[in-house]
């Protein structure tokens, strides 16, 4: 890469440790890239081995959130946030996930105008006030995802997604992170 992640001169480390060169060249296989924001981390080992343990342990562990509802979470906060870098990668993940390339642009512009089931409506509405307004959650507000079949490990998952990419937009958006350029083509 010829072209730093970020606005920060913060290269990464050379030459990097087996484990992350090892988590690298499975990111290259199955992706087909390195995500800049591991790049980005990647200046200190210590840093990108607490993002990648909290990303994965939030957006892969086992959930009763699918795998799509946690991106569509990301959409949906970055969206509010207006992160660059994560509405770019998050959006191609949902364009991926769902199979409809139209739902990942209504997420990323207002997901109120997409085609969304009761379930779905109620997790991006609080994904949404715990965003703009986390003080104000109060227990009506968790009682409406526990009336369309959330439980409250999944309202705990949802508000560590949204809380995860509150952080990450934050830190995107403060050192101008930039998306990989292959997001922008991906699942159209």
């Amino acid at each position: 890469m010829t072209k730093q992640p970020t606005a920060l001169d913060l290269p990464m480390v050379d030459p990097l440790p087996d484990d992350t060169q090892k988590y690298f060249d499975i990111c290259q296989e199955k992706l087909g890239l390195i995500p800049n924001v591991l790049q980005a981390y990647a200046f200190d080992i210590d840093k990108l081995n607490a993002f990648t343990a909290l990303y994965n342990d939030t957006m892969l562990a086992d959930s009763g959130l699918s795998k799509l509802e946690r991106e569509m979470i990301a959409v949906t906060v970055s969206s509010i946030n207006k992160c660059y870098y994560c509405l770019t990668a998050h959006g191609a993940a949902v364009r991926a996930l769902s199979g409809n390339p139209e739902l990942g642009e209504m997420l990323v512009m207002n997901w109120r105008v997409a085609d969304l089931d009761a379930r779905q409506t109620a997790m991006l509405t609080f994904a949404e006030k715990v965003t703009t307004e986390s003080a104000k959650v109060i227990e009506q507000d968790r009682d409406a995802l526990r009336q369309v079949g959330f439980s409250d490990r999944d309202i705990w998952d949802i508000a560590a997604v949204t809380g995860f990419y509150n952080m990450s937009n934050r830190i995107a958006s403060a050192t101008d992170m930039r998306p990989n350029a292959e997001y922008h083509a991906q699942a159209r």
